[in-house]
């Protein structure tokens, strides 16, 4: 590496960076440099070099020089948002250019009247090699003036590179509809850092070490895409059959709004109706309240660090009790909510973020400052990508600054942010850490300017159900804090001061869905039963603590099946018997002595476990599976038997083992069981079922009913094994559906073979939790139900309404339909028979 003059690309004035109008340039996050405010509209290259990026919109290019110093010009100021018009590009990414060379020409009328600033920034992004050594600034410059003298950094070495042993090359295809976003990618993260590999995975002709989730998502690797992972080690080919297997058992999401479409009314032609503002639905409801604007202001940190050591300390500090209090928090929060702050522990620790943060503190910067400027340059790599789902998790990452930003800072974040009663909140974003700040007993909606549907605080908001909109558009920022405010969204619309008709019409609609959830809420304490009399069991699936207290508060009658997996995922090793022991002894007190149905550890397939390598295999779904993996690593299954067996009161507990197709495994099961009860001293054995999760195990049901104690259908996996369709294969979705004749017929023979030899037959899949099915379900014989927690009292309501002879009939009508359609359409024109809304 060696000195180099790069010179101005742009005719026009130049300026010290700080002047610029963006917090995120001036603050030099992206890295140190100088503006200028043009005078001409051709960009050229200010020394030679490589083309190493373009935006897709065509507003930045990136230069890497001879020296290997990285250069990036940004033409204007919130350019990206012009998608491209008004630029012509002049160059093509991996282009050699000499100094002078045109890179790109730019409309400069046009720009100045729809960009926030011509101000064009040059800037050095890998400053922790480079330093500026000379400025010229202040002044006019033409096009080749000397701009900026750049030089090595005397401490900046060569990366040591590690032994390379073997290597190995794949080729991956990514199923998963949306590519990889945050929590695919923390998943990678944390997979690679399990394996005694190096990876590196190469994707749009970038590359990056996919222990960095960040540098993961910075690829922009979409749903369709192939990316190149070179595996370096003595365990190259088992590391890449582990992170195929990873990748193709990623979960696909239902297709939502795109957050990038605008609410109708910014589109519209003529001027807003700043009486009824249209935003994008996130959370479906209807809500009256008042207006209450939620600020906050940016925290102000200093440059200048107080030494290496000091810095580096105090970045550690923050970093762990940041990462204590997600730990602390995700223990006791829903399945939903205990996914976002793993991503956001991922963060915490993501190996890119923290090694940039350091290189800035060896710079001499304050850890606050590293900090924030490794997340903000991570931010705008991904916004860059022009992926919406992408930008969304972004707010993730200044999230987590803002939460480091103050443990830095020595503050404690505010456990909860005083709200008025009734209050619809308004902001112009809202990060998942302030949506679990507010009150939700006094949180009547959220309506947001920006954000997008499927972001991290939308999927919280649903959760919970409150009503909320994104996308709204500035003009919400303009209400009044206690404004009368209608938040529909089911329309989605904002109505402002409303008529007094219109206020009286919804309430109507509120009271009449307060009257219809208090009906269900009458009957959801008691238990169920049909009306005829007879007894249905409504219990609920768990996966943590605090869904077992949500569900005995709705009014489930126990829990049909314990996720035992929340347990084992996203950590280094596998959970001691001791804390096993500890987590089903909570679960099972917050259930008041209700059963609790604990499914053994259901792993592979979709569910891998990164300190588990399961072997290759070339289709994880036909192999290492749920009770075939506790067979295979047993000290597992003992430890974990060990633990459930000790929960108190006695009896309480049922093991439940996952993927059973021959009664040899639950023979094998329980003389394990047995073992352990005797080094235990314990006499009395808990009951074992059995799940019928394929068609092997519902066809051979009589046999497997007389070896266990229960039956328990889990119609996910049952429904893809009888098609023969991954549930998870986006153009196959829509044809899933647990209501086909054949699977109905599946469960029928499992229903009978349990009434014959006297066991309790439950369904613990999503069929469950399907209101349309449950009078098919009860009509083929289930008389237990396993369902979402939140769903618990409709059912009850519902179950109520039915009698079983008129179920038994309808059952029957629907195994002899010839398709799912058939069958969904035989179900809603019978709802009148039932006397029930299907």
């Amino acid at each position: 590496m060696s000195r180099l003059t790069l010179l101005a690309p742009l005719a026009g004035w130049s300026a010290p960076l700080d002047e610029i109008p963006d917090a995120v340039l001036a603050q030099k996050m992206l890295g140190d440099g100088t503006v200028i405010d043009p005078t001409g509209h051709v960009l050229f290259a200010p020394c030679d070099g490589e083309v190493i990026s373009i935006a897709p919109t065509r507003h930045a290019i990136a230069l890497r020089a001879t020296n290997g110093a990285e250069i990036l010009m940004h033409v204007g100021i919130d350019t990206v948002g012009l998608g491209g018009k008004g630029f012509e590009l002049h160059v093509v990414p991996n282009a050699k250019v000499r100094a002078g060379d045109k890179l790109l020409s730019f409309d400069l009328e046009f720009l100045a009247r729809e960009a926030k600033s011509l101000m064009t920034p040059l800037i050095v992004t890998n400053g922790e090699q480079f330093e500026i050594v000379a400025r010229h600034v202040d002044r006019e410059v033409a096009v080749g003036d000397a701009l900026l003298e750049i030089a090595p950094v005397a401490s900046a070495g060569a990366k040591a590179i590690p032994d390379s042993g073997g290597s190995e090359t794949a080729r991956i295809r990514v199923v998963h509809e949306h590519g990889i976003h945050a929590r695919p990618a923390a998943l990678v993260a944390s997979y690679a850092r399990g394996v005694n590999t190096e990876l590196e995975i190469q994707a749009h002709g970038r590359n990056a070490n996919p222990r960095s989730a960040v540098a993961l998502m910075s690829l922009g690797i979409r749903g369709g895409d192939e990316f190149t992972v070179v595996a370096t080690g003595a365990d190259a080919v088992k590391a890449i059959a582990g992170l195929r297997q990873l990748i193709n058992g990623l979960e696909h999401p239902a297709p939502a709004q795109s957050a990038s479409q605008p609410p109708r009314h910014a589109v519209a032609n003529g001027p807003i109706d700043r009486s009824r503002l249209r935003g994008v639905i996130a959370s479906r409801g209807l809500a009256i309240g008042r207006a209450f604007f939620l600020r906050e202001a940016e925290i102000v940190v200093a440059e200048a660090g107080s030494g290496l050591a000091h810095e580096s300390g105090e970045l550690d500090r923050a970093r762990s009790e940041v990462r204590d209090r997600l730990q602390q928090l995700a223990s006791t929060s829903t399945a939903t909510a205990r996914e976002i702050i793993t991503a956001h522990l991922e963060f915490v620790d993501d190996w890119e973020l923290v090694a940039a943060a350091r290189r800035a503190i060896a710079r001499g910067k304050s850890a606050a400052f590293a900090w924030r400027r490794a997340v903000r340059d991570s931010a705008e790599v991904l916004k860059g990508l022009g992926d919406p789902r992408i930008a969304e998790r972004v707010d993730d990452l200044l999230d987590l600054e803002r939460q480091v930003l103050i443990a830095l800072l020595g503050q404690t974040p505010a456990a909860q942010v005083e709200i008025p009663d009734r209050a619809i909140v308004l902001a112009e974003d809202l990060k998942p850490s302030q949506f679990v700040s507010l009150d939700i007993h006094k949180l009547a909606g959220i309506c947001l300017a920006t954000g997008g549907p499927t972001s991290h605080v939308a999927i919280l908001a649903a959760a919970v159900g409150v009503p909320t909109l994104v996308a709204a558009g500035a003009a919400i920022l303009d209400i009044a804090d206690d404004t009368q405010l209608i938040l529909d969204a089911e329309q989605g619309v904002l109505r402002v001061t409303p008529e007094p008709v219109e206020l009286a019409t919804a309430e109507r609609a509120i009271a009449a869905r307060r009257q219809r959830l208090a009906a269900e809420r009458s009957v959801a304490q008691s238990p169920c039963r049909t009306a005829d009399g007879q007894r249905v069991e409504v219990f609920a699936n768990l996966g943590s603590l605090a869904e077992a207290q949500a569900a005995v508060a709705q009014g489930a009658e126990g829990c049909g099946l314990l996720r035992t997996e929340f347990l084992f995922l996203d950590r280094e090793q596998a959970p001691d018997e001791r804390e096993q022991l500890r987590r089903y002894q909570e679960i099972a007190e917050a259930l008041g002595g209700r059963p609790l149905i604990i499914r053994t550890l259901d792993i592979g397939g979709d569910k891998p476990i990164a300190y588990l390598p399961l072997p290759a295999e070339d289709n994880p779904a036909l192999g290492l599976r749920g009770v075939r993996t506790s067979l295979w690593q047993p000290q597992l299954l003992r430890v974990q038997l060990r633990a459930l067996l000790q929960v108190q009161p006695s009896g309480q507990c049922r093991v439940l083992l996952p993927m059973i197709t021959d009664v040899a495994e639950i023979r094998t099961v329980r003389s394990v069981i047995a073992e352990v009860a005797r080094e235990l001293g314990i006499a009395t054995l808990p009951q074992l079922g059995a799940m019928i999760e394929t068609p092997a195990s519902a066809v051979i049901a009589d046999q497997i009913a007389r070896e266990v104690d229960f039956l328990s259908i889990g119609t996910n996996d049952l429904t893809q094994y009888t098609l023969a369709m991954d549930r998870g294969h986006a153009e196959l979705a829509a044809r899933i559906d647990g209501l086909h004749p054949a699977v109905l017929r599946l469960i029928a023979m499992a229903a009978e073979a349990g009434s014959r030899h006297g066991k309790v037959v439950a369904v613990c899949g999503g069929l469950a939790s399907d209101p349309v099915a449950v009078p098919v379900l009860l009509g083929l014989g289930v008389s237990e139900l396993s369902v979402v927690p939140s769903i618990v009292p409709s059912l009850k309501h519902l179950i109520g309404q039915l009698t079983l002879d008129s179920c038994r009939a309808l059952a029957q009508r629907a195994m002899a339909q010839d398709s799912s359609e058939a069958v969904r359409s035989l179900l809603t024109e019978s709802s009148h028979e039932l006397k029930v809304a299907l």
